[in-house]
């Protein structure tokens, strides 16, 4: 069998038996696609260590539109990818190259850019005001900051799953897992806030502006909604919204929607939440993900070490 086409049954797998999200297959497709057009082989038996290797070193070389090398995270993605595949051609018992032999290279530690409480405060009081605009961008905020959000997971809350009364809120995350979040006092009221000017009746919890919604009201020549499916935010349009008022606010840092993602993290365990709570509130599937955050806490752990450590010594 061709393997473009063992290809296309492993991602069929990876939809089907391990249920895998349509963003996870379509990333799969293109890191393991990349491959096969670089190695230019037809049949599975063909993948060696020496092609791997050479695939490797093209990775580290590569350079994109604007001149930047890809990141070694990104060329371990590529890694990973490709030795599923050999783990499924193994299941198969397709005669390959074993996934053991291809070794994923370790990736410098993760440098997390956080913001302050008091930059927090100053990015959402930027979003100050009564039109619909700034009631709908002051809640987005909140969300953010409040819930630990991916922005993904944002977008994609529909109205009718949302309970300001409990003020809990579930979600769909990474690799269709579900898990409850948490809104604050200051999120629920900007979400009220919010919601008092919305006069449609698309599910969507965060909307385009109220131009999109007047072209989503207007009827087309058969009486249908020609805006009907584009008035849910995309990521894009929450990354500019982010991006715009922390520049708003003065923020130097170049702030992002997972910067507040971040910063509910540090927040919690600055003041004193345990990592696997965070863990749990983050919806990460493994420990060692979330305990990229811990190194933030060091400067707590500076203080107490010279508030405590060696008192009873002479000076």
């Amino acid at each position: 069998m061709k393997i473009n086409d063992l290809k296309t049954q492993f991602l069929e797998y990876l939809e089907i038996e391990k249920g895998r999200s349509q963003k996870t297959i379509e990333n799969y497709d293109h890191y393991i696609s990349r491959f096969l057009d670089f190695a230019k082989i037809t049949d599975p038996g063909q993948i060696t260590d020496s092609l791997i290797r050479n695939f490797r070193i093209y990775l580290n070389r590569l350079e994109d539109k604007k001149g930047k090398m890809l990141k070694k995270a990104t060329q371990g993605y590529y890694i990973i990818a490709i030795r599923s595949f050999l783990k499924y051609l193994a299941k198969r018992d397709i005669s390959t190259l074993q996934a053991e032999k291809v070794e994923i290279g370790k990736n410098p530690a993760r440098e997390v850019e956080f913001l302050e409480s008091e930059e927090i405060e100053r990015i959402i009081e930027a979003a100050s005001g009564t039109t619909f605009k700034t009631l709908r961008d002051r809640a987005i905020l909140e969300m953010l900051f409040s819930a630990g959000l991916r922005v993904s997971e944002l977008i994609n809350i529909d109205r009718d799953r949302l309970n300001l009364k409990s003020g809990e809120l579930s979600v769909r995350g990474k690799g269709d897992k579900i898990r409850v979040v948490f809104i604050s006092d200051t999120a629920k009221r900007a979400l009220e806030e919010y919601l008092k000017k919305r006069t449609d009746i698309d599910p969507a919890l965060f909307i385009r502006d109220l131009k999109s919604l007047e072209k989503f009201n207007k009827k087309d020549d058969e009486g249908k909604n020609s805006k009907k499916d584009n008035l849910r935010l995309t990521p894009r349009s929450v990354q500019r919204i982010v991006k715009f008022y922390a520049v708003k606010a003065g923020i130097v840092k170049n702030v992002h929607p997972h910067t507040l993602r971040h910063s509910f993290a540090t927040d919690l365990l600055i003041n004193g939440a345990d990592i696997r709570s965070v863990q749990a509130m983050l919806g990460h599937s493994s420990i060692t993900t979330t305990q990229v955050y811990t190194h933030i806490t060091n400067k707590q752990l500076k203080e107490v070490h010279q508030a405590f450590h060696g008192r009873r010594r002479k000076k």
